[in-house]
Parts: structure tokens; sequence; C-alpha cells
């Protein structure tokens, strides 16, 4: 889910700077190719252990290590990677409305400065009771703790936004101090805040007791369709597991979904977006979407 920091922004519109899914990293790049021409033929985000690895991505292991029992409350995580005002309440009108939303302002962070266009959208969005979660990239763990630390400050003195969604998550247990150090920081600053963990992939079990909400999928429909569970998420309540899926056709929606709920993933998000920024909207089945996920949900 990872964009390089920098935009380019017009009175109508929004370019993103150029933007590159977290599992597509350089040292990745070549596995993942390979992976994409394995399953070519299908449909016209990974194997687990004490370290962070690639998921396994051929179609005939398929089946999920870790079950559900009954209907599963899918709770939507919608990546607002766009600027337009009008689809922001497409996705906060929509019924019932998205769980949580992430908010990334520069790709990096809360930005600069006050962005008056998404201080409304927030105050819009939060008057619906939707979550929002503040983007902030940890570049791999390479970023330094003081710059992520400035960027909760500022998510919060700005846009009122507490929660946090820390992308580019390495998973690997070397970093693990850097992200819990991260996690205490912002549970301090902001308390009762929740911190989300993007590694893209299913990271160093020791994660999961350093997010409340960790993405163990960031890819497309092609590669989810052969995603396999490692046997220790089943050991957690699917509360603590995001599945993000793009380049999904709407006819392998309904698919996705009933994968995800098999594979305990609580939260969400199923989009047919493609290219450098694969969430710069919402896909024409939004609605169906929001239907069907939240199917096993209590009214709200």
């Amino acid at each position: 889910m990872a964009r390089s920091s920098g935009t380019t922004r017009g009175p109508a519109q929004w370019v993103p700077a150029r933007w590159r899914p977290a599992r597509w990293r350089p040292a990745r790049l070549a596995l993942a190719a390979a992976a994409l021409a394995a399953v070519a033929g299908v449909a016209a985000c990974g194997s687990g252990g004490s370290s962070a690895a690639s998921p396994t991505v051929s179609p005939s292991t398929a089946s999920p290590s870790a079950t559900s029992t009954g209907p599963l409350c899918q709770q939507l995580v919608i990546p607002a990677f766009f600027y337009s005002a009008s689809v922001w309440a497409q996705a906060a009108d929509s019924q019932p409305p998205p769980s949580n939303v992430i908010l990334d302002i520069s790709g990096s962070g809360a930005g600069s400065q006050p962005d008056p266009h998404f201080e409304a959208l927030v105050r819009a969005v939060k008057a619906k009771g939707i979550t929002l979660l503040g983007y902030i990239s940890t570049e791999d763990g390479q970023r330094p703790a003081a710059q992520v630390q400035t960027e909760v400050r500022n998510y919060k003195a700005w846009y009122g936004v507490t929660d946090i969604f820390l992308d580019r998550v390495s998973g690997t247990a070397s970093d693990a101090a850097y992200y819990r150090q991260l996690a205490s920081f912002i549970r301090t600053y902001n308390a009762g805040s929740s911190v989300w963990l993007n590694p893209g992939q299913y990271p160093d079990q020791s994660y999961m007791s350093i997010g409340d909400v960790v993405m163990v999928f960031e890819g497309t429909y092609a590669q989810y369709l052969g995603l396999q569970v490692p046997g220790w998420a089943g050991s957690y309540p699917a509360s603590k597991f995001a599945h993000t899926v793009y380049a999904t056709p709407a006819a392998g929606l309904s698919r996705v979904l009933e994968l995800a709920a098999s594979r305990r993933a609580g939260h969400v998000y199923v989009t047919s977006g493609t290219g450098s920024n694969p969430y710069d909207g919402l896909p024409s089945y939004f609605s169906e979407e929001i239907s069907i996920a939240s199917g096993g949900c209590p009214s709200r």
C-alpha cells in the first residue's frame, strides 16, 4: 500500500506520486513476477513461520489452514487514496457505512501543513461514525522513529485523527523492537487509539502482539486465490487480520469475500483497481461488496 512521498494536486484533481504495493518491494519483484506468471490463466495479499515470507500463489495449493465457523462479520477498510470529495461521499454514505477509512494526505503521512480540503472531508466522515486511520509510511523499518512520531502528532493536531495505519512494515523479527516502540508511542500519545500494521504478508508472529490489526495480505486477485494461511493464525481472532485484494474482476468479488471469511479476515477490502494506484477510486461493485461483507454483522 506504500506510495512514495509527494503528490501533485490541482483544484479539481489529485495526481498521486508513483505508488507501489507494500509486497512488491525491490527484493521481491522477481518472486512476484514468477508468481503472476504461474497464475496467468486464472481470473480474467503468506506462508508463515518465524520470519516474514512471501505467500505461495499456486491455485493448486489454495486450501486455507484456518477456517471460520458460521457467518463472519467482515469490516470494510477503505484505502482512501483519492482526492475527489464526491468519491469520499460515496464511501461514507454507503449503507452500512465502512468501519474504517485510511486517510493518506501526502503519501508518507500528514503532510507539511493542514489541508482545508481534507479537514472538511475528515469532519464529514467522522460525523458518520466511521473511524479514520492516519496513514504513515515506515519505509520498511528504515524511517527514523522521530519522523513517524511527528506524523502522529500532526494527524492529531490538524485532523483530530488518532488511530494510525503504519505502512511498509518490514514484518521481520529483527525490526520488531522498532515497531513495538512506535506502537507504544502512539498508544501513549493518543490514549485508546488503535495501531494497524501493514507488512502486506504474514509477518513474524511477534507482530501480532504489536498491532491491533495486521494487514497480512495485500496483492492481486490472482495471488489471493493461492494464499496459504500459516497454522499459527488460528490462535488469533479474525478481528486481528486484514486482507486487501486489488485487480479483482466483478465476477470474482463473491469468491474473494468467501475466501476472506474462510481465512479469518475480519477486515477486508476488494477493488478492481490496477496500475500505479489501485486505490484511486471505488470499484463499480462497491455497493454489492459492502452488502455482502456486512452480511454477518449486527446492525450499526
